[in-house]
């Protein structure tokens, strides 16, 4: 049986059962933000997501249950897993995200120094 992480319900860190707090404890679970971001362009079989994260069969399954659950991945027999519309969604909400990252990816691979903190790596001084 899986057990739900859902608004209203208290969540890992929380007995709020506010909604954000909820949708923290469900990405921040193991292979949820991997899961969600294979599915972002199209189905996939549950073998294939489970070769392409790497993980277990039972931990997939877990993670797919939970998903299932709070209505951000359905089953469709004829092609897979695949993100509902709320899944969608939030998958926008990721974009901005994954373009930082490639920003930040190409800031590290820069010269150090070349226009962020200081070589030492600290933060820049307050004023």
């Amino acid at each position: 049986m899986v057990k739900s992480v859902l608004p209203g319900r208290p969540a890992r860190g929380s007995k709020s059962g506010r909604p954000i707090m909820a949708l923290l404890d469900l990405l921040g679970r193991r292979w949820t933000l991997r899961i969600v971001w294979e599915l972002r362009d199209e189905p996939r079989r549950f073998r294939e997501l489970q070769d392409v994260i790497g993980a277990s069969p039972t931990m997939v399954n877990g993670r797919l249950g939970e998903l299932r659950a709070a209505r951000l991945v359905e089953l469709d027999a004829g092609t897979g897993y695949r993100l509902t519309e709320l899944g969608r969604e939030l998958l926008k909400l990721f974009l901005p995200l994954h373009l930082w990252s490639e920003k930040w990816a190409r800031a590290l691979s820069s010269p150090a120094g070349a226009g962020s903190a200081s070589r030492t790596g600290s933060a820049p001084k307050r004023r």
